[in-house]
């Protein structure tokens, strides 16, 4: 109940920004989708990929930890990304965040793990539409071809020279997810609202 009712009280790097995401979307007649996903929760897990720990955090998840680099798995409302060898990030509902870190310590157990709730550090925008590949090259040197870069895949990247966690969602036609920093947000919505001005 805690968290909800936090939930309620915060507000996403992005809120201002709303009706501009909706505006360039309208005006881009289908061909790109742009919006916040605000205040999603994302807990950073570290423990030993190989060790007991992992497979019951999996399980307790209801998914399995990626162990290949830059994938993702999704499994219901839960998402896991790979961000190293010993490193994921767990993302889910907004207000679920200290959910999922008391389900994770207890499934790992005896197991040496850290768990740290980074909710607050990023915010999560959605880029789709038949477009969203063009829009996201014009500032990524990432290969986003399908071949290269499909549904299942990650990376940690920069976008417009910005850091951030690039999701390809488990549907070509779902588009991605790009993970940013709260204070990198507003610099990030202003690039891709002008890059997406081409596509109206």
């Amino acid at each position: 109940m805690a968290d909800t009712a936090l939930t309620a009280r915060q507000r996403s790097p992005l809120a201002h920004a709303a009706p501009r995401l909706a505006a360039a979307t309208r005006a881009s007649r289908g061909a790109i989708r742009l919006a916040e996903l605000p205040l999603l929760a994302q807990v950073n897990v570290r423990l030993d990929a190989k060790g007991p720990g992992a497979d019951a955090v999996g399980l307790a998840l209801g998914l399995q930890l990626p162990l290949e680099p830059n994938t993702v798995v999704h499994a219901g409302e839960l998402t896991a990304v790979w961000l190293g060898p010993d490193e994921w990030l767990v993302v889910g509902r907004p207000g679920t965040q200290r959910e999922l870190e008391s389900r994770i310590r207890e499934a790992a157990g005896q197991e040496h793990v850290s768990v740290t709730d980074v909710s607050a550090q990023r915010t999560t925008l959605l880029v789709g539409g038949p477009r969203a590949r063009d829009l996201l090259a014009h500032g990524c040197s990432l290969d986003l071809h399908p071949r290269a870069f499909g549904p299942g895949r990650s990376a940690q990247t920069t976008l417009a020279r910005t850091q951030v966690v690039l999701v390809a969602r488990d549907e070509p036609r779902a588009g991605f997810w790009v993970l940013v920093r709260s204070s990198f947000a507003g610099y990030l919505t202003d690039w891709l609202l002008d890059a997406a001005v081409e596509y109206r």
